[in-house]
């Protein structure tokens, strides 16, 4: 019996299956790209897509197809299409082999350098990796420039000159004047101005269609205004506002993104410019506290409002410089940590 016993094979395949997984299946690539925000959603992929700017756009493409590249410094406001297109060259340019030929950096993270010694030209001394008759040129994409070290950028202007012939190098910024002269006259420059309303309109249309929204024309207007020409901000005001209200009306658009409608900003005004002082003061504190605004905004928003209404232009300049001066005010009291639910500050503008 024991021998029996022992000379039975062990029962490996046949044993018990472990339990299952309870916990959530990982999303399938298209539940991936449903979930993602709209802002990588809906990127452009070509330069064809990409909703403004075509002056610039053409100049990139055509420049592309008579493969003379050269280093690119690409400036301006975020959310207008610097990244998008540098990436769709990038994708036009390489096709498969993207992924290989492009050494992608965000600056703002690794800003020093340490960086540009290692990281940026182990990258661009590396053999070419493309299969090619002719090796192409490798892509060096630095986002956030501005915030390198003034150390780095002197680095990297030696790294630009010496590995010039293998490698292209593209930066992005937002404020120019924090890159170094000898880096600006070794890239072609382009600046990316705001996007017109015209374009953020049009593209907000597109996705409107695309995920079956709806908008209608009050909400769409609040979306081109509140986002100031900077498409990301829009995309990500559209998807909150969804997400909190299935029909995209003016007053959810400003309810999610907390801004004061235009009628209140309206009626603030009017109190300013009619009232006396303790009923103004008594007004809007009671509509700040009711609609939880912010004086910050209160104080933009009214400022935005002023070049609107019919004066001379000698109260005109007197009440901008008097707004001014309270932004200024408020913003010291802000970094002081000080309290700004007085709504008196707005009233010394008139």
């Amino acid at each position: 019996m024991a021998g029996a016993a022992a000379a039975a094979p062990m029962d490996i395949d046949g044993a018990a299956a472990p339990p299952a997984f309870k916990g959530k299946a990982p999303l399938s690539a298209a539940a991936a790209v449903k979930s993602s925000p709209w802002v990588e959603k809906y990127r452009p992929q070509s330069l064809a897509d990409v909703a403004a700017h075509r002056d610039i756009v053409d100049t990139i493409d055509r420049l592309t197809d008579e493969n003379r590249l050269p280093h690119l410094l690409l400036y301006g406001p975020p959310g207008t299409g610097k990244t998008s297109t540098i990436l769709a060259v990038a994708r036009k340019i390489y096709g498969a082999q993207y992924g290989n030929m492009i050494l992608e950096l965000n600056a703002s993270d690794e800003r020093g350098i340490g960086v540009v010694r290692q990281q940026i030209q182990d990258f661009a001394s590396a053999h070419s990796l493309s299969f090619g008759a002719k090796p192409a040129v490798k892509l060096v994409l630095l986002d956030e420039a501005d915030a390198m070290t003034k150390d780095a950028q002197f680095a990297l202007r030696r790294v630009i000159e010496k590995y010039t012939r293998s490698t292209r190098f593209a930066l992005i910024c937002n404020h120019v004047n924090k890159i170094i002269p000898a880096l600006q006259s070794r890239c072609t420059r382009f600046r990316f101005a705001p996007l017109d309303g015209s374009h953020v309109t049009e593209r907000l249309r597109h996705i409107i269609k695309s995920e079956g929204l709806d908008v209608d024309e009050g909400g769409l207007t609040a979306l081109v205004r509140l986002s100031n020409g900077d498409m990301r901000k829009s995309l990500n005001i559209l998807q909150s506002t969804h997400m909190a209200s299935q029909q995209i009306t003016e007053e959810a658009v400003y309810l999610c993104t907390g801004n004061p409608m235009p009628k209140d900003i309206e009626q603030i005004a009017f109190w300013l410019l009619n009232e006396p002082f303790s009923t103004s003061f008594k007004h809007i504190a009671d509509m700040k506290m009711r609609k939880g605004l912010a004086l910050i905004d209160i104080i933009r928003e009214v400022t935005m409002f002023v070049f609107k209404i019919k004066m001379p232009s000698n109260v005109r300049v007197k009440l901008i410089n008097d707004l001014a001066d309270i932004e200024y005010v408020l913003f010291i009291l802000l970094k002081l940590n000080f309290d700004q639910s007085y709504p008196r500050l707005i009233i010394f503008c008139c």
